[in-house]
């Protein structure tokens, strides 16, 4: 049985922690409370910790070369944001039209594109979420008829795309030709057990793909082929996105979440809306970044 060693716990009690990167250039873990409108940037050598607060929601978000730049999946829309001033540069807001909707789950590809994909938050507007791809400042739509956008990520080769639509219980791996930036030929690549939904996701340098169980209290390590190869267990039971981390990019970088849960589980779960840092025998690869 695989170890896995908790070396470090960030007390931040998120209401929605989710979109954990590593930025290699700054060796600092970055993640957004998606319900608070805050980002965290964390130090681990220097247990350091800084949080921003936000103009609106900030869903999930990717590096560009700009180090002070990030390129974000707000609520509303795409948008180049520095956190140091706070200055905003809108690109596109797509679903204006659609006030039930924000965005969610999202990612920069190999070839420097940022995909993020919108969720229902209104259910009385129907399955109404669409994913989206951002190449410089076009932004195309790929995918509709989505309910909860989630585990965008590619294949060490690109060859691979995956994404679930989270109350589907699925994750779909798709075809992906790289260079035009299209998915196609999707096929059901793993399964999870209602009621617990597929989360973020990442794919390690092996090309094995982790999922973060939302509700299931773990981290699921898939087989390029989609069978189960590892398991992790939390302390908590909705973990909500992963990432490699560390100067040897072997450490599992967790976010999880306290919303929705009673004061009876919150006594349970004390944990809950923690980011948890393992050392682990495997290695992930750099985040990608944006090209503007």
């Amino acid at each position: 049985m695989t170890q896995f060693e908790l070396i470090d716990t960030v007390e931040v009690g998120n209401t929605l922690g989710e979109s954990v990167l590593w930025c290699e250039r700054q060796q600092a873990v970055w993640w957004t409370d998606i319900h608070e409108s805050r980002l965290h940037r964390y130090i681990p050598a220097q247990r350091d910790l800084t949080t921003y607060t936000l103009p609106e929601r900030l869903t999930s978000f990717g590096f560009t070369e700009d180090e002070g730049q990030l390129i974000c999946a707000f609520a509303s829309g795409f948008a180049l944001y520095r956190p140091e001033s706070g200055e905003i540069h809108w690109l596109a807001q797509p679903e204006k039209h659609l006030p039930g909707n924000r965005f969610n789950d999202g990612r920069v590809d190999r070839q420097g594109r940022f995909w993020a994909g919108t969720m229902v938050e209104r259910a009385a507007d129907g399955v109404t979420g669409s994913l989206y791809r951002l190449a410089g400042r076009e932004c195309v739509k790929i995918l509709d008829g989505i309910q909860i956008s989630n585990s965008i990520c590619w294949s060490p080769d690109s060859s691979r795309f995956y994404f679930a639509d989270s109350p589907k219980y699925r994750i779909f791996s798709y075809a992906f030709d790289s260079q035009a930036g299209i998915p196609s030929d999707p096929q059901i690549f793993a399964s999870t057990q209602a009621p617990y939904e597929p989360d973020g996701s990442t794919v390690d340098a092996q090309g094995y793909l982790w999922n973060a169980l939302w509700g299931g209290g773990k981290v699921v390590r898939n087989a390029p082929d989609g069978s189960i190869a590892e398991t992790l267990h939390l302390p908590v039971s909705q973990p909500t996105c992963v990432a490699f981390g560390g100067r040897d990019l072997n450490l599992l970088l967790v976010t999880s979440a306290r919303v929705g849960l009673s004061v009876e589980q919150l006594n349970h779960e004390p944990q809950a809306g923690n980011l948890f840092i393992y050392r682990t025998p495997f290695t992930g690869l750099t985040e990608a970044r944006f090209r503007i």
